[in-house]
């Protein structure tokens, strides 16, 4: 595909890694400095696509895990289209919050399904789109449970230990695979992060 003109920047990571916290803070600095940011999300982002979203994260209900994956899927091309797409043509810095790579770890390396199918749905959803800028903020499975603990855990985050280690597994072998993704450690202090995080999309900036 014809590479739109704007920025894709992707922050990714296991559940409760730190993604959204540094998402909202890279969008607000980077408007202070008076670039046009959409700051987005999957699953979502888009009316249809957070109807998926409910689907997917609702713990009373049992996918099965290709119906998952399609659903991510269904999701990912409802938002690159909708919104990821216009807003790169428009010149924006396009910042989310998961992107292909959440799907190479959840569900083609913890589910099982393989990097084959994954990537090859993947590409299809994005119509080929990737990101500029891969962040992914790793941390050990042992925050999981330290951090936003008084918080409701969606149908994901309700998965156990090996799932969570195959996850971790999962991020570290794609980044490494990936020339546009760099690996943060997601302990470090916010602020610290942070100022990493401005200063790899300064780059490309």
């Amino acid at each position: 595909m014809h590479r739109p003109k704007g920025l894709f920047i992707v922050l990714e990571g296991p559940d409760k890694s730190g993604k959204s916290t540094q998402a909202r803070r890279l969008a607000d600095t980077l408007r202070t400095q008076g670039r046009e940011v959409l700051h987005t999300r999957e699953p979502g982002g888009t009316s249809v696509a957070e109807s998926v979203r409910r689907v997917l994260l609702d713990p009373a209900l049992t996918i099965d895990p290709l119906a998952e994956l399609f659903l991510y899927e269904a999701s990912r091309a409802q938002h690159t289209n909708e919104k990821i797409l216009p807003a790169l043509k428009a010149g924006q810095v396009v910042i989310s919050e998961r992107f292909t790579m959440s799907t190479d770890a959840y569900q083609g390396a913890a589910r099982g399904l393989g990097l084959t199918i994954t990537t090859a749905l993947n590409k299809i959803a994005t119509s080929g789109l990737q990101a500029d800028l891969t962040i992914v903020l790793d941390i050990p499975i042992a925050e999981f449970d330290d951090r936003d603990t008084h918080r409701e855990l969606d149908r994901l985050e309700r998965e156990n230990k090996d799932f969570r280690l195959k996850v971790r597994k999962g991020y570290l072998k794609a980044a490494k695979a990936d020339p546009r993704a760099v690996v943060l450690d997601g302990k470090l202090p916010p602020d610290v992060l942070h100022a990493k995080i401005l200063a790899l999309v300064g780059k490309k900036l």
